[in-house]
């Protein structure tokens, strides 16, 4: 259905408003009565050229979600230890449904592989941890936790605000019923967790169907992700990570100095931190230090696991992606083999 013809804005105003009279008193908001509704609307109006009624029917019909905010003050990374973290993704479970995903999309991952030269097994795993291959995709609406978050949490607001608007800008575009999609406590959407601004520039229409859905077609979803890695420059071939071999005078202050690599390895090495394997004297790299279960871990990233860090902005989050897709590509390469 085109987004023209999804619902009058005058069948939007009455739709809605038999929605919000049949919700609970604190369920809805009414964002219309915000104090930065009316900024908002005119942006969209005056900038991208909504009808007005249809933005403010779409406020109206957003619900306030408590447990979005209190969900956004505890992010998994910020309160576990690495040890903790990791046994959330590399399980059995998720290992072998991830060989599973493989072999039913192998010609697609093929391809992906092929046209945007991302492994296979890298796809695999940033699916596999987002979203367990597209089984848990996120319950809230996005519109709520847009809006939640965009009008209700002050710390974010500019930036929720900016994705709401990029949500209702994606939604015009792809024919989306904006009320309808589901997705994380932060608006993320589909296979991938995208959020709107990235559905926008790195959502992919992988099999030529007219529109890029990467919430219900994995196809899309798996070029989606192959593309988002490219486009931040992932060099296919080189190693993501290298176990530290530590001097006993070591630099304790190049650990976790940032995921960004700014030293080379030759600088890491005079600090007392070299690589487990020979890696290029000039290459850069970051030194990490993680609490794993058994003790402390040391880590050497390279630029291929500084790209995964541009997917979510955390060096937990990139091993666990990186780790599971190194023990789904070797159960993957095994099963195939023996058959």
């Amino acid at each position: 259905m085109k987004f023209s013809n999804l619902i009058s804005a005058a069948r939007l105003r009455l739709a809605f408003a038999a929605t919000l009279l049949a919700l609970p008193a604190m369920a809805s908001a009414d964002y219309r009565q915000h104090p930065l509704a009316d900024d908002f609307v005119s942006t969209m109006v005056d900038k991208h050229s909504f009808d007005r009624d249809w933005v403010e029917g779409i406020l109206a019909a957003a619900e306030k979600k408590q447990s979005i905010i209190e969900a956004m003050e505890r992010p998994a990374e910020s309160v576990m230890t690495w040890g903790r973290y990791r046994k959330i993704f590399i399980q059995d479970s998720r290992i072998n449904q991830g060989v599973a995903f493989w072999k039913e999309h192998a010609d697609t991952l093929a391809r992906a592989e092929k046209e945007f030269g991302v492994p296979a097994e890298m796809i695999v795993g940033i699916i596999g941890v987002e979203t367990r291959y597209g089984r848990n995709k996120g319950s809230y609406r996005v519109v709520d936790a847009l809006a939640t978050l965009g009008f209700d949490f002050p710390r974010r607001s500019k930036f929720f605000l900016g994705q709401l608007e990029q949500y209702l800008l994606m939604v015009r575009e792809q024919d989306f019923d904006p009320l309808s999609f589901k997705g994380s406590y932060a608006g993320a959407m589909g296979y991938g967790q995208f959020i709107p601004s990235s559905y926008r520039a790195y959502a992919v229409d992988f099999d030529d169907d007219g529109q890029a859905d990467i919430v219900n077609n994995p196809v899309d979803a798996i070029g989606s992700v192959a593309n988002y890695f490219a486009r931040h420059g992932w060099r296919n071939g080189e190693p993501v990570v290298a176990g530290a071999v530590l001097a006993e005078n070591v630099d304790d202050g190049l650990f976790n100095a940032g995921l960004k690599p700014v030293k080379t390895i030759a600088e890491l090495q005079q600090g007392g931190i070299a690589g487990d394997r020979k890696l290029p004297a000039d290459a850069k790299a970051t030194a990490m230090k993680l609490d794993g279960a058994e003790g402390d871990e040391y880590w050497i990233g390279l630029h291929n696991f500084y790209v995964i860090t541009r997917y979510n902005h955390s060096a937990m989050y990139a091993m666990a992606a990186h780790q599971l897709s190194q023990m789904v590509g070797a159960q993957y390469r095994s099963e195939v083999a023996a058959n």
